[in-house]
């Protein structure tokens, strides 16, 4: 397993890591949680990635009880979680959500009950939230880092300008700025990662732990026929990912990428894993394997980025033709 620093930071996270979205919970109970944790932690991978929202509470508190079980040691593995949402649904009331220094203070606090741990290697503001001055978001998190409860701070699907807005006021006051951002990166959707963070990059640098890599599963082709029972598209409140991805000119390229894999003698999935960590800018890409299967096959991915040279970059791109221009942005 290849191990990258987190921007500019010391902190080092594997290339690969694995996450709770939809999965736990939903889709996975807590044995074969059990086993796919313990799968990706004998393959090496050392971040593990969880929300207040996932699940309305119950991803963490799966990841809690087998953390709890497996005993490994705290200082091995990293742990996350966010911040945004709220994890009552639609019970949430003012202040249960959001970005204020109550809700991130007590989300924090919530988080660790559930995942039963003493502290978060890494806590994301889920989202921006523009009913909260910046400068309150940056005080908060600078004051958990202090209290011990939070060691880096980040974002998650924040716009280049309000990371970079973020580190301003840091400098300001002489606090701790967001060392990370977790945004969707896959190979149909680029802009992010291509374009709108290249000067948060060169100007304070930023780590980056990449969700849903395999475009909510749609990159492993199975979706090109319709949809499987029991899939991730398939879950009910989901209909939005199945909207935004199983379309015919996006299918078409997926049986190109497909012809491709083949002719390199590697899976879909890996090829497309191994696509987005090609980028050097990307720290780690979050796995959601609900199956054994799944998550062996993916975390072949490392091996197939041996396999990504300029020529087979090329062939990808002619495929794709949606790279990020900034004369078009």
């Amino acid at each position: 397993m290849e191990y990258r620093r987190m921007g500019k930071t010391g902190l080092q996270l594997s290339v690969l890591s694995y996450g709770s979205w939809v999965t736990f919970h939903k889709q996975v109970n807590d044995s074969a949680a059990d086993e796919l944790m313990g799968i990706a932690y004998d393959n090496g991978i050392n971040f593990f990635d969880n929300a207040e929202v996932y699940a309305l509470g119950e991803s963490e508190k799966l990841m809690g009880r087998v953390l709890k079980r497996k005993s490994w040691d705290r200082t091995s593995y990293v742990v996350s979680s966010k911040a945004y949402f709220g994890w009552r649904g639609e019970k949430n009331k003012p202040n249960q959500t959001g970005l204020s220094r109550k809700h991130l203070t007590e989300a924090c606090n919530e988080a660790l009950q559930r995942l039963q741990l003493e502290y978060l290697d890494l806590y994301f503001c889920h989202r921006p939230d523009v009913n909260v001055p910046i400068e309150e978001v940056v005080w908060t998190m600078n004051h958990l880092i202090q209290q011990g409860k939070i060691l880096y701070w980040g974002t998650s699907q924040w716009s280049g300008a309000e990371i970079m807005e973020a580190h301003r006021v840091a400098r300001q006051y002489g606090l701790i700025g967001p060392a990370m951002e977790q945004p969707q990166y896959n190979m149909f959707d680029r802009f992010k990662m291509e374009l709108d963070y290249l000067p948060v990059f060169q100007n304070v640098g930023l780590g980056t732990t990449i969700w849903s890599p395999l475009a909510a599963g749609f990159l492993t082709g199975k979706y090109n026929d319709g949809i499987p029972e029991g899939s991730r598209l398939a879950i009910e409140g989901f209909d939005w990912l199945k909207e935004r991805w199983v379309q015919d000119d996006k299918i078409k390229k997926v049986k190109k990428l497909a012809e491709l894999a083949k002719k390199l003698d590697v899976s879909l999935a890996a090829l497309a894993i191994a696509w987005t960590i090609y980028n050097p800018n990307v720290t780690t890409a979050i796995l959601g394997a609900t199956k054994r299967q799944q998550l062996e096959e993916n975390l072949k991915a490392p091996d197939a980025l041996k396999k990504l040279t300029p020529e087979v970059i090329e062939k990808i791109e002619e495929i794709l033709q949606n790279k990020p221009r900034l004369d078009l942005a």
